[in-house]
C-alpha cells in the first residue's frame, strides 16, 4: 500500500456550479440511455409515443381477455345448474 499524498488538491464547488455538473452528467446519462436503446434521433418522439399506444393497447386486450374468461366460467357454471335442474324435475320427459 502506498504512502498517503503529502499535497492532496482540494476542489470547491458552489452550490450552483455543483448543480449545473450534476445536471449536465444526468442529461449525458439520459443520452445514452436512449442511444442504448435505440430511440435516438429525430423519430424518438414518435417511437416513444407508438410504444407507449402498444402498451396501453396490450393493457387493454389483458383486461378484455381476462373480463372474458370470467364471463365463459360464469355462463358455464349457470348452465351447468341449469342443467342439474332440468334434471332434477324431470323437464325433459324422462321416464318415470
Amino acid at each position: 500500500m502506498s504512502p498517503p499524498a503529502k499535497h492532496s488538491p482540494q476542489i470547491t464547488l458552489s452550490v450552483g456550479e455543483l448543480e449545473e455538473m450534476l445536471s449536465r452528467a444526468a442529461e449525458l446519462g439520459a443520452r445514452r440511455a436512449l442511444i442504448d436503446v435505440g430511440l435516438d434521433g429525430e423519430n424518438a418522439e414518435l417511437d416513444i409515443r407508438e410504444l407507449r399506444s402498444l402498451l396501453q393497447a396490450l393493457r387493454f386486450a389483458k383486461t378484455t381477455a381476462l373480463k372474458t374468461v370470467i364471463r365463459i366460467i360464469t355462463t358455464g357454471l349457470l348452465l351447468a345448474l341449469m342443467a342439474g335442474m332440468a334434471i332434477k324435475f324431470k323437464l325433459f320427459g324422462g321416464s318415470q
